[in-house]
């Protein structure tokens, strides 16, 4: 194969464009007799004559023109390639892999994915739906580039392959059927629902969290019936099979009808604190600084609304 000098055939096409070696010399910061050396070279290298002379100038070839049209193209690509790769340094540009878990993903992910094809549309996100478990196991075999869970699922602080950064303080709220005795009570508190059925996970962080808000108000709850979806868990509760803990930010999720009320806890509101962690030291990566700036973005304006 034809060997292909980049730097020669910019010598050439500015021969070409500026028409005398002196100036071609002087456009590039070099002597005439580096220029025609260099376009010497080019001409040995491709096996052709690029410059044939025409009194004390000289003029370029068929066979130069013929390969100018086709560096032409190459020196197109090339600048698309530097645009895209100060893209990337800008961190305007890329592609960042998040692994969430489930309740995240349309609360926090998803505005924050459109916020970035707004604003950078050149940064390619992809989203995989994990568990802390995985998404951490993922995290550290480099599958993906961010992994978002609940603080307490998270490694701790002190390990130095994750840089952790929080990102939202989630209520958890009371699911009560609509008919329930305490559904308008003021004042409701979670100890006040010490001697009801509860409905949550059989295994899992859903289950850890219930147990371990219910035991901060002073009791064990008593776990009538098991289920992992909304879905499921709010249709018993709808029907009076029992009540239920519900993050805040899966409102989105919640379509049933009118028959299930939430109720905001008063003195004893649980929440679950929700963080995002990178690879040590990848936060400082552009890229991945706005992912995480975008979630921020997400997780203010969702706390904003929560408090209205």
């Amino acid at each position: 194969m034809t060997e292909w000098d980049i730097k020669k055939l910019r010598i050439l096409r500015t021969l070409r464009d500026r028409g005398t070696v002196t100036a071609t010399a002087e456009a590039l910061l070099m002597t005439p007799s580096a220029v025609s050396q260099q376009l010497t070279n080019l001409a040995k290298q491709l096996g052709v004559t690029l410059l044939e002379a025409q009194g004390r100038r000289v003029r370029l070839t068929d066979a130069a023109h013929l390969v100018l049209r086709h560096a032409e193209a190459v020196f197109a690509q090339l600048e698309r390639a530097d645009a895209e790769l100060d893209g990337y340094l800008r961190g305007e540009a890329g592609r960042v892999r998040i692994a969430a878990f489930p309740t995240s993903v349309p609360a926090l992910v998803v505005p924050a994915v459109r916020h970035l094809r707004t604003a950078h549309p050149r940064l390619d996100v992809r989203v995989r739906e994990a568990e802390a478990a995985e998404a951490y196991e993922l995290l550290t075999a480099g599958e993906v580039d961010l992994a978002l869970s609940l603080a307490a699922h998270a490694p701790t602080a002190r390990d130095p392959k994750f840089s952790r950064m929080p990102l939202l303080a989630d209520p958890l709220d009371v699911a009560l059927s609509a008919g329930h005795p305490l559904a308008g009570a003021p004042g409701l508190r979670l100890a006040d629902l010490a001697a009801e059925p509860w409905i949550y996970g059989g295994s899992g962080p859903w289950s850890e969290i219930t147990t371990a808000a219910c035991e901060a108000a002073g009791f064990v709850p008593e776990q009538a019936h098991s289920a992992s979806g909304w879905t499921a868990i709010l249709a018993m509760v709808e029907a009076g099979m029992g009540v239920a803990l519900v993050p805040r930010m899966a409102s989105a999720e919640r379509r049933g009808g009118t028959g299930v009320v939430m109720r905001v806890l008063s003195a004893d509101q649980p929440r679950r604190h929700v963080v995002a962690a990178v690879r040590g030291g990848a936060e400082e990566g552009p890229a991945v600084a706005r992912v995480l700036a975008a979630l921020r973005r997400a997780a203010t304006e969702r706390e904003t609304v929560q408090r209205n």
